[in-house]
């Protein structure tokens, strides 16, 4: 198998059955360094082996092309061809990879509204937030028979229940679609942006978290962090690491620690007893 030049290659691949268990990733990433923390992430992550990095577009569409991974970590602002551009060709084949974006500006999201990515991490990225974004990942890849993007598409209005909206309106490739409050699992603030994350793929929007806390149910989705807002029913564990630290361990295994000035109102949110 060869592998294009500067590129590296694990020296073991997971092969993909019925049933994906294991993804095989390639990292695109014009910066050495930001490649090296990605994989050093991934590593620590079972359901992930990086098969190979490049440092360039056009090296990773290179390397796509022969090993046929079922992820790809992309940069979006890269000299020459850059990661949107990647995406779109990819986008274009039958059988393209789950892509997740990576990158340390967030005015490439109106562009990255076309793209049917699974993700959209910001630099840096942590360690809770990568295991999300691979899980979501792998989810999509066990349901590629259905098509990922009828996830948004609603026949009834946005009508608000009581003060709380029940759906949110979301750019995509053709205006905008409803987004059912339901489906959202994690809203997490990405600067001028949000990111409403639900199973199968993460939509961006242009709002701030203190407005959209005002529109949604806290009885349902509840702010825990200033970056962060929680659906109640995933969170499957409270976890104490450290005297007056509280961390939800979430139903896709991540977690999301709770801020300082939230504990009150989640420990009331959840019923929690005081220790």
């Amino acid at each position: 198998m060869r592998v294009a030049k500067g590129a590296k290659l694990t020296p073991a691949l997971v092969c993909s059955g019925t049933e994906v268990s294991v993804m095989r990733a390639i990292l695109i990433d014009d910066e050495a360094l930001a490649i090296e923390r990605l994989a050093t992430g991934l590593a620590a992550i079972p359901e992930v082996t990086v098969v190979a990095t490049a440092t360039g577009a056009s090296e990773g569409l290179s390397l796509i092309e022969q090993l046929r991974p079922d992820l790809v970590f992309l940069d979006i602002n890269m000299p020459g061809m850059s990661g949107i551009a990647l995406a779109e060709q990819l986008m274009e084949q039958a059988t393209s990879p789950e892509i997740v974006f990576v990158t340390a500006f967030d005015q490439y999201a109106a562009q990255a509204f076309d793209i049917e990515a699974a993700d959209y991490l910001l630099k840096p990225v942590g360690a809770e937030r990568l295991r999300m974004s691979v899980a979501r990942a792998l989810r999509r890849r066990r349901a590629r028979a259905v098509d990922a993007g009828d996830v948004t598409q609603v026949t009834s209005a946005a009508i608000p229940v009581g003060s709380y909206d029940n759906a949110l309106w979301v750019p995509v490739k053709q205006g905008s679609v409803l987004l059912p409050i339901e489906t959202i699992n994690l809203i997490e603030a990405a600067k001028d942006y949000v990111l409403l994350h639900t199973d199968l793929k993460a939509h961006i929007l242009r709002a701030k978290m203190s407005e959209l806390e005002q529109r949604l149910d806290p009885r349902v989705l509840l702010r825990v962090h200033r970056s962060y807002i929680v659906r109640l029913a995933t969170v499957t564990a409270v976890e104490r690491p450290g005297r007056g630290i509280l961390r939800l361990r979430l139903a896709d295994d991540s977690s999301v620690q709770v801020g300082p000035l939230y504990m009150d109102e989640v420990a009331e949110a959840l019923k929690l007893t005081a220790r």
